[in-house]
């Protein structure tokens, strides 16, 4: 997400941290872009207007879990010390961005820096694309850690909170902070890049929040953060597997190790709405459901750059032609979802938690159905400049 993870949800919305593809006509009518509404795409040139960043446009709903199911994550808290905080890593023992970067106190470091421009050179720009935007996905973390201590009964209520779920929001943050400064320094020193106009976007990301309609639940939350983990673990894997083949041997460690991470961190997520089906099978299948009808939207969805009031989609299309992060890997993330927790096999669900295990494990076909009718009639994609790399132009 962290929930990194990008690149390829419903138009509603990783990256990795990280996009959304899947066919325009999934998305949610109710659900539209304000940047969009800018009379002009060119960036404002009077710096005396507030701060206006991009925001999503719909109903916000909070706190709509019964207050007597907070217990339930009272009640787990020496589980989640047994069961989720061993999936954390002692920082002792955790790799670091500077274990895959030149080393700046050494007399070969200008010569290590040449190597590593040599090898990005031959990496062509639509690859660059994702990359940088899996590096701003992965960059607005506080957006993340602000987005989890909303969820009621497990939030850091103080900061420094010594809950087994405090512990684990802030740990995590740790971690997944390791991400977005060994892509962005990466990308720094490539030189292929316009390292400015990757940090307003980020500013803009960050002011701009994220509400992806966890309504204060962690029912909602968790299943969210199920999906996000896997998905980013997808989208870095896939630009570890691209740069290899472009032979940048040492670019695919560095994104096949943030894959890793990921997949740990889908693990513990994934345990714990396994637990709560465990608990509350009837509560639990009804969020799975609420979640998928939302569509889930990836968190860095209202990016902008000053410039492109489509930044998300034209991003998201990149990478869903290079393979990225597809409509297909939705799909695929969902039917996983629904084998590693067992949906289909659910006993002892009321009328509407059947009805909702019924809509979950009959979805994934359907949009795979939608996906390649959209695909049948798509036409060839128009080149459009990226800011990101100089405004160079990159074919959708």
């Amino acid at each position: 997400m962290a929930l990194k993870l990008s690149p390829v949800m419903f138009q509603s919305q990783k990256l990795p941290f990280i996009a959304s593809y899947p066919p325009s006509n999934l998305r949610s009518p109710r659900v539209f872009m304000a940047s969009t509404l800018r009379s002009s795409t060119k960036e404002v040139d009077n710096i005396k207007k507030p701060f206006s960043p991009p925001r999503e446009v719909h109903v916000q709903v909070t706190h709509s879990m019964p207050p007597q199911k907070i217990e339930i994550f009272k009640s787990l808290e020496d589980w989640a010390e047994e069961n989720i905080l061993v999936h954390l890593k002692p920082v002792e023992k955790c790799w670091q961005p500077q274990d895959f970067l030149p080393e700046p106190e050494s007399e070969g470091f200008l010569e290590s820096v040449e190597e590593l421009r040599k090898r990005a050179k031959e990496i062509p720009d639509e690859y660059f694309v994702c990359l940088v935007g899996d590096m701003i996905t992965e960059e607005a973390l506080p957006t993340y850690q602000t987005m989890l201590n909303t969820l009621d009964g497990v939030r850091d209520e103080t900061g420094a909170s010594p809950t087994s779920w405090a512990i684990w929001t802030r740990a995590w943050t740790a971690e997944e902070n390791r991400h977005g400064d060994l892509l962005n320094k990466y990308l720094y020193l490539s030189g292929r890049v316009d390292m400015r106009q990757i940090e307003k976007t980020i500013q803009y990301l960050i002011g701009s929040g994220m509400d992806p309609r966890t309504e204060n639940s962690p029912y909602l939350g968790f299943v969210y953060t199920s999906f996000q983990e896997r998905a980013t673990f997808i989208s870095h894997g896939n630009t570890a597997r691209h740069a290899k083949e472009y032979g940048d041997d040492k670019l695919a460690k560095i994104c096949g190790t943030i894959a890793a991470d990921e997949k740990r961190h889908e693990t513990a997520y994934t345990k714990i709405v396994e637990k709560l089906f465990e608990i509350d099978p009837d509560g639990t299948v009804l969020a799975f459901c609420d979640m998928m009808k939302k569509k889930i939207s990836m968190p860095a969805h209202l990016m902008y750059d000053g410039q492109d009031d489509n930044l998300f989609g034209h991003f998201s299309s990149v990478a869903q032609r290079l393979g990225v992060y597809t409509a297909k890997d939705y799909a695929d993330i969902l039917e996983f979802l629904v084998r590693r927790w067992d949906v289909e096999h659910l006993t002892g669900l009321s009328p509407e938690g059947k009805t909702a295990q019924e809509f979950i494990c009959r979805l994934a076909p359907r949009i795979r159905s939608l996906e390649e009718r959209a695909r049948s009639r798509a036409k060839e994609g128009p080149t459009i400049p990226f800011s990101w790399i100089f405004n160079r132009e990159v074919k959708l």
